[in-house]
């Protein structure tokens, strides 16, 4: 298997995950909601970190790259974890309307995000580290499931 369909892969894990959370919400089964979102929020950190502390680094110490998309998409984790902090809030609180706000600003934020990785990001990182896929793959697969 290939880093970026490994990857990619990952991305769409996460969003079943994510369906499976508003479901729960949209029966008002906070406390399934909350259990599942934990799952998802755990599931979502692990992957930026295998981004940010494996992929993004190596990326950049093979190209001399630290710029340009790897801190766009730095950023954009950022802005995700701010969102995914007030989407737990929201589902501690009982609040589905504020739910489903703040699902409609991740689901646009993560699809956008995620077509720049698959599209463009993740095919750099293959071609500038197509030699190391194996050992990078196995560091990727032993990431800890929770973050």
């Amino acid at each position: 298997m290939l880093i970026k369909d490994y990857m990619t892969q990952d991305h769409r894990d996460c969003d079943e995950e994510f369906a499976k959370i508003e479901e729960s919400v949209s029966k008002k089964d906070f406390k399934e909601a909350l259990s599942l979102f934990k799952i998802f929020k755990a599931h979502t950190l692990r992957h930026f970190s295998q981004e940010e502390d494996l992929l993004f680094v190596r990326f950049s110490e093979a190209t001399g790259m630290s710029g340009g998309p790897i801190e766009v998409m730095k950023m954009e984790h950022n802005q995700i974890r701010g969102i995914l902090e007030q989407m737990q809030n929201a589902l501690e609180n009982n609040q589905q309307e504020e739910f489903f706000g703040l699902s409609d600003a991740m689901m646009i934020t993560l699809q956008q995000h995620n077509i720049k990785e698959e599209q463009m990001l993740y095919n750099m990182i293959q071609m500038q580290l197509n030699s190391q896929n194996d050992e990078l793959l196995e560091q990727l697969k032993s990431f800890p499931k929770s973050v």
